[in-house]
């Protein structure tokens, strides 16, 4: 996308601005359509100050879902599709979305099918979304098949923000309880250092070692923070390379607690995924594919591999599954009764919303858990720190009396 600076004149005279388009001859389209005669169009050179930077998708799930929602209530109400873009590109509260949507009516008057027109915006919609949408186009159930991908994205946001909340809460916690302690070694405990040293007696041991880490903090704190930089590049560097990502999401499934936590929720994606793709009447072999590039889970991803080539070679969709520990007997169980019974689709369903309810008590249950230890292991680090300190002052304070 670049922008654009231009004049031209409409109706009420002469008139300036900036305009964001792939290229000059749509720049000047979009111009057109908006009723302004082009006087001339230069594009404006990007530099790092007016470079957009996004990491992740753009456009947030909640604002993706009510677009579909509004998208598909338009289409059934019997407005064209260029029309509809049109409408919700002025409604939305997304600016990446809006940007895409004027993008997308352009394509759409030049003649694009829809899914191509939204395929050009990769970063944003994933193969699941691009393949539903010609499934719908082929079909001519645009509509439904628009509502069916509201369904799947509000239900997997639902999912997310449930797994987010209850990491959130110990990972803010940790965070503020290790600034907390580092704050009280590097700034409070070295003020008692003088007058622990004019006290001459041997220092209880947890005085010790309190002072010792202390003065490890001050010393070396850069190391620390040159430590953490570290630890978050290499886990960066990892998750972007394929071979490597495998072992992390195997980690991370087998951390006790949290692992099981994470396999219900990539489980619950990963069936949904299925069941939308199978409802749309995406080939077999076709959804696999999408669904282990969009699972985000490499041990996951490498089962749903497994289990394409198994379909290929004339066998099961099953087999790989019931031969890993990652899925559980009920999902390839399900499974297998949908594949006997031709209703594969509904049986992925029901595995979802058995798997998102499991997410849900899940999360209910960890944050009922954590929050207590959480806040006996603060309680515990500044305790421990404030012990090491009054233990020599009450003994300096009995010397005094004494004398």
């Amino acid at each position: 996308m670049a922008r654009f600076k231009y004049e031209g004149r409409d109706k009420k005279g002469k008139k300036k601005g900036q305009v964001t388009a792939p290229s000059k001859k749509d720049a000047m389209l979009r111009l057109k359509n908006q009723g302004i005669r082009i006087i001339s169009v230069q594009e404006i050179p990007e530099t790092l100050l007016t470079k957009e930077i996004t990491f992740g998708n753009p456009v947030k799930l909640q604002h993706l879902v009510i677009f579909l929602r509004q998208f598909s209530t338009l289409l059934r109400a019997g407005v064209t599709v260029v029309d509809a873009t049109r409408i919700l590109s002025s409604q939305t509260e997304s600016k990446a979305l809006t940007k895409i949507l004027m993008d997308i009516e352009i394509e759409l008057k030049e003649g694009h099918p829809l899914s191509e027109a939204f395929g050009k915006h990769q970063k944003v919609f994933e193969p699941l979304f691009i393949n539903m949408l010609k499934a719908g186009e082929a079909t001519g159930s645009l509509d439904e098949t628009l509502e069916r991908l509201g369904d799947h994205y509000e239900k997997q946001h639902g999912t997310r923000q449930k797994v987010i909340a209850a990491l959130s809460y110990p990972a803010v916690v940790g965070v503020i309880a290790i600034g907390v302690v580092i704050f009280l070694l590097a700034a409070v405990v070295p003020t008692f250092v003088d007058m622990f040293d004019d006290f001459g007696g041997e220092l209880p041991l947890i005085t010790r070692f309190v002072l010792g880490a202390s003065e490890t903090v001050q010393r070396f704190w850069y190391v620390l923070l040159l430590l953490v930089i570290l630890i978050v590049t290499g886990i960066g560097m990892v998750r972007q390379r394929k071979e490597t990502k495998y072992y992390l999401d195997y980690f991370i499934l087998r951390i006790p607690v949290f692992g099981k936590l994470i396999q219900k929720a990539v489980l619950a994606r990963m069936t949904r995924t299925l069941s939308s793709l199978f409802s749309s009447s995406v080939p077999i072999l076709q959804s696999l594919a999408i669904v282990e590039r969009v699972v985000e889970n490499e041990v996951m991803a490498s089962v749903l591999r497994a289990s394409r080539e198994s379909l290929e070679k004339g066998g099961t969709l099953t087999e790989p599954m019931k031969k890993h520990w990652a899925f559980p007997p009920l999902v390839s169980q399900m499974i297998s009764i949908g594949e006997e019974t031709g209703s594969l689709d509904s049986m992925l369903s029901k595995v979802a919303d058995f798997y998102e309810k499991e997410v849900e008590n899940a999360t209910d249950q960890l944050k009922a858990l954590i929050e207590p230890l959480m806040i006996v292991l603060l309680a515990g680090l500044v305790g421990t720190i404030v012990t090491a300190i009054m233990v020599p002052m009450f003994e300096i304070f009995n010397n005094v009396q004494n004398f």
